[in-house]
């Protein structure tokens, strides 16, 4: 995978900065780029809640319907009779 990004018109003090920084922590100013880019989504990315989650496995699109929310979270599933009446 070899790709490259080209940034045109960054300020030469950033430039400067960045040759700095990678020539301190000995790597290229394009592998210290991936670096804080990778640093920045991880502390970025959130954790989606565990109903997100369920839907996303076991969603519609799968084939199962889910429940309908109620005011504190989902609605026990009963498969009983009695329970309906």
């Amino acid at each position: 995978m070899n790709s490259s990004i080209t940034v045109r018109d960054i300020d030469p003090r950033d430039k400067s900065w960045l040759k700095r920084e990678a020539r301190e922590v000995g790597v290229s100013m394009e592998e210290l780029v991936r670096r804080l880019i990778r640093e920045k989504r991880t502390k970025t990315e959130r954790r989606p809640k565990p109903s997100e989650a369920f839907a996303r496995h076991f969603g519609e699109e799968h084939g199962i319907e889910l429940p309908p929310p109620v005011r504190c979270g989902y609605r026990p599933l009963s498969f009983s009779d009695e329970d309906r009446e």
